[in-house]
Formats: structure tokens, sequence, C-alpha cells
């Protein structure tokens, strides 16, 4: 059985940079298409099918996180991987929670940007028979046509929030716990030492449960978050 060659996109305007990305890509397997630019890589991420993308943060003609923005506004949810000298906990944070899957500070070894790419890759192809439909109570969330609705409501989430309910709802009537979310949700397998879980719950839960009888989403002090109809 042939391996799976996987597509790749490399938005990176420092071409030694790019060079040596692409180069080890390439031999470790991987199809490689290159953007110089912002512009023109956001015109490859939304025409192009990839199945990874890897955004330099700082790109001339357009900045990488109004590349980010522009394809998660536009419903493309392919993995990201950004990668930036800007490597502060707010810089990270800031990256992860305007929709990139993983952040990656230079300079870095290609072999740990070979690993969290794999990563990525693995998260996306996980499952063999994944559902199209999950629902605790009367919130349903159909995984097809990535909509949300609480008692027939529509709810409007964003790219990050859509996987965090997503993940809630797959654990369903669990608790789930700061360390299982950070890797669930944001495939970082450390504590960044930031409030950001705390954030998006909290609008998580203003948007699912707000205006409605009964709560959803509960915090289990000390434990973490469990969803589910009863406190």
């Amino acid at each position: 059985m042939a391996a799976v060659t996987h597509k790749i996109l490399v938005i990176e305007d420092d071409q030694a940079a790019a060079s040596y990305i692409v180069k080890g890509l390439v031999e470790a397997g991987f199809t490689v298409d290159q953007a110089d630019n912002g512009r023109d890589g956001l015109f490859h991420a939304t025409d192009g099918r990839y199945d990874a993308i890897i955004l330099d943060r700082m790109l001339p003609g357009m900045d990488g996180m109004a590349v980010l923005g522009a394809m998660r506004a536009a419903g493309i949810e392919t993995p990201v991987l950004i990668l930036s000298a800007l490597a502060s906990v707010d810089d990270r944070v800031a990256g992860l929670t305007a929709g990139s899957d993983d952040y990656l500070t230079k300079p870095f070894a290609f072999a740990e940007l070979h690993a969290r790419l794999n990563l990525l890759l693995r998260r996306r192809g996980s499952g063999t028979a994944p559902e199209t439909r999950l629902a605790c109570d009367d919130l349903e969330m159909d995984l097809l046509s990535r909509k949300v609705r609480r008692g027939g409501t529509g709810i409007d989430l964003q790219p990050r929030e859509f996987r965090l309910l997503e993940y809630m709802l797959r654990h369903r009537g669990q608790v789930v716990t700061r360390t299982m979310l950070l890797e669930g949700v944001w495939d970082y397998h450390f504590d960044p030492g930031t409030n950001v879980i705390d954030v998006h719950i909290s609008r998580l839960r203003k948007k699912i449960d707000e205006g409605f009888d009964r709560p959803l989403l509960h915090t289990v002090r000390g434990a973490g978050y469990r969803l589910g109809a009863d406190g």
C-alpha cells in the first residue's frame, strides 16, 4: 500500500528560511508549494487543497495574522502552524487565539518543525469513522455544515470556540481537565501559564448558556469543566 503524500503550503518571505523548510519537507516526503508574501499565500490557501499550512507571522503585503483571519473567516479549517520571531507568551497566545493550531518561535530546529507538523496531520486524520453530528441535551453540532444550534436557535462560534465545543461534546458528561484541553484543542503539551482556557470557556458559556433555562457548561472546582444538563 502506497504511503500517503501530504501537501503542505509554506508562506515565508525569508528566502533562506523558506528554502531550508521546503528542502527539509521535500526530503521528508511531502509535496510543497511556497508563497513569499501574504496575498499570494492567502490565494494559495483558498485555492489549493492543503493538509497543513506553515505561516510566517511577519509578511509583506499582508501579515500572517491577517492571512490567518481571512482564512478562518472564509471557513478554511486547514491546520496552520505559525512561525514567528515574536516569542513572548502574549504573542503565542495571540496567534493561537486568532485560529492557529500551533506556534513555533524562530530560530527553530527542523526536527521540531517536522514533529509538530506530523502532530497536526495525525490529529486531522485521526478516527476511522468520524461522527457528523454531536449533541448534548438540546445543544447540537453538525460537523459537516459546521453549524451549532441550541433549542433550534443558531449559535455563531469562532473557529477556536467551535473546536473547544467539539472537544467538550466528544467528552460530554466527563470532567475535562485543563491539560486535556491544552493538548486536545490547542495541541500544547505544556501549560503556557496564561488564562487562555478560562477566556475561551467564558466566551463559549455565554454563547451556549445565556438565555436558556438550564446551563450545560459547568466548572468543576479544582478539576476542570464538564458539559452536561445537570449541574
